[in-house]
């Protein structure tokens, strides 16, 4: 196991009926509340009545931007930017899913600087100071609710980046699972598979072969979200499984189970953001065709991982670890299909002749994050597995 700092300061409030106290929460961190959200899904299910009258007992004053995408977009964070200026919010509530909390963490971050929040996101500047940020989540997918980052695509250049600071993380995130209730199946679906590529990320990449502890939490953990979300598509309202899958996401990426592990990579997570940057699908669909062509690229060169995984996750039986590997990448994306995600570019509409697109896309993120085995080429190979 390596040396690590673990860190997190974001204050956890879980469980049924939780929500009303969003604003008894909010009020600690000033009296003038951003309240961001997305299109009008709150409004229908009875969230924003619940969250404004309890932002309203507590005596604040609500100011209101609504409109976040499903993947954000950086000249709506722009206009928040703006309006958070203008009006000197104090703080920001975002109310919704990790789309809206990582727009919340790009405006708040904005708010407080005199230049362009997009030079956050392409290591120009380096955040400095941000507004407060609570949050009711009421979408199991991103962990943005317990962790520093955040994921904006500029429209104008196509680019998928990302911000981060530890300035970012909220101060108090709300996770009431009965809010999860009327999430769709096909959103249901995405939110599984966006948790499990969180968990493996580092589970595949990181280089050092002594972490069982880790390992062990991320398989663990890998089977609940799987068993949670089947559950969830038979009854939506089923608690105890919508429970389990919030949980279950949050600690997927509030930097727990790769603390230990040493360098990791997120090479699904670089080569998906070209697929919603550029085709606008939801990061879930995309990382479900991503992860599976990814696992079967790599695992030629080095299977034995791909083969514990598929021992420790799906009970492959098979000695040989390409076989195993093989195997456990089949189980895995066979699962994927079942739940209703797509896993190829065809069933998500992508033409294959786009990949040498998406592939320079892709690069430009690589570069980013020095992914430097990654070139075009490569993402091509990779791209071409997932035809």
């Amino acid at each position: 196991m390596q040396s690590f700092t673990f860190w997190n300061p974001t204050k956890i409030v879980f469980g049924q009926d939780t929500a009303g106290q969003v604003g008894k929460q909010a009020a600690k961190f000033g009296q003038k509340v951003l309240m961001v959200y997305g299109q009008s899904s709150i409004k229908k299910t009875g969230v924003y009545d619940l969250v404004k009258k309890s932002l309203e007992a507590s005596s604040l004053q609500v100011v209101e931007f609504a409109g976040v995408k499903s993947n954000p977009v950086l000249s709506h964070v722009r206009e928040g930017v703006q309006l958070a200026k203008e009006q000197q919010v104090d703080l920001i509530v975002a109310v919704g899913g990790g789309s809206v909390i990582d727009e919340s963490k790009a405006i708040a971050a904005g708010a407080r600087t005199d230049g362009d929040v997009w030079d956050f996101f392409i290591d120009k500047a380096t955040v400095r100071d941000a507004l407060p940020i609570v949050t009711v989540l009421t979408l199991a997918a991103t962990a943005s609710e317990m962790n520093s980052g955040g994921v904006v695509t500029n429209e104008e250049t196509g680019q998928k980046f990302n911000i981060g600071s530890p300035l970012l993380f909220p101060k108090v995130s709300i996770l009431d699972p009965t809010l999860t209730y009327t999430v769709p199946a096909n959103y249901t679906a995405y939110s599984g598979v966006d948790a499990i590529c969180h968990l493996l990320e580092g589970y595949f990449t990181a280089t050092d072969p002594n972490t069982p502890l880790q390992d062990r939490l991320v398989e663990a953990l890998v089977k609940t979200v799987m068993e949670s979300t089947d559950r969830i598509l038979v009854d939506p309202r089923d608690y105890e499984a919508r429970a389990t899958m919030m949980w279950s996401a949050t600690l997927a990426l509030n930097g727990l189970t790769p603390a230990g592990i040493g360098p990791f990579g997120f090479p699904n997570h670089m080569i998906e953001h070209s697929l919603s940057a550029i085709y606008d699908i939801a990061h879930g669909a995309g990382l479900s065709i991503v992860l599976p062509a990814w696992m079967a690229y790599t695992a030629r060169r080095a299977p034995a991982r791909f083969a514990r995984f598929g021992r420790e996750v799906f009970g492959i039986s098979e000695a040989d670890d390409q076989q195993a590997a093989a195997k456990g990448t089949a189980a895995l994306k066979a699962w994927f299909e079942r739940i209703g995600s797509p896993t190829t570019l065809t069933a998500a509409g992508i033409p294959a002749t786009d990949i040498p697109k998406i592939a320079a896309n892709a690069v430009m993120l690589a570069k980013k994050w020095r992914l430097d085995d990654y070139t075009e080429e490569v993402i091509g190979e990779i791209l071409q597995l997932a035809r």
